[in-house]
């Protein structure tokens, strides 16, 4: 077989390189998938409490403008007394950006949020933390004894 030799002209390559790019732009945003990991073998509030425990937590390094988020969160029920209580996500330690109510009927909340990150982008690495507290429920009985529990997790967590 004889072998045909491609002449490979710079320009020309250069021309698709540049079309290619500019498919690229006009797609659209691009998107990553952020893991976020618990913070304790349980991932469950079992006691009333003031201040708010930490289910879940990442760092990112915030190169986009924005975190769509999709939480779940229910409290159980022990005998016939619902838990309820609050979530909330915070960044680095100290700002609460979202947050919200875990009826106390047992049935789930799913909130979505969209995370600002504009104001982050210039940090090295950004904090982000799911937190919850129980405010009502049995304080007997439930699997640990104080009670009725509230859990939480990410549904999902995309860079945007």
């Amino acid at each position: 077989m004889p072998k045909v030799h491609k002449n490979i002209d710079l320009l020309q390559r250069l021309a698709e390189l540049e079309e290619q790019v500019s498919a690229l732009a006009r797609n659209g945003r691009v998107v990553g998938e952020v893991p976020f990991y618990p913070t304790s073998l349980r991932t469950f509030v079992y006691e009333d409490n003031t201040s708010f425990t930490t289910l879940w937590e990442t760092i990112i390094s915030p190169r986009a403008a924005q975190l769509s988020m999709g939480l779940v969160f229910i409290g159980d029920i022990v005998g016939t007394t619902n838990s309820g209580g609050e979530w909330r996500v915070q960044f680095d330690d100290s700002t609460t950006v979202a947050s919200g109510n875990v009826p106390a009927t047992f049935t789930y909340a799913l909130p979505a949020l969209s995370l600002d990150l504009t104001p982050y982008r210039a940090a090295p690495s950004l904090k982000i933390q799911i937190q919850v507290r129980r405010t009502s429920g049995a304080t007997t009985g439930g699997k640990f004894g104080n009670g009725g529990a509230i859990g939480g997790a990410p549904r999902y967590a995309r860079l945007i």
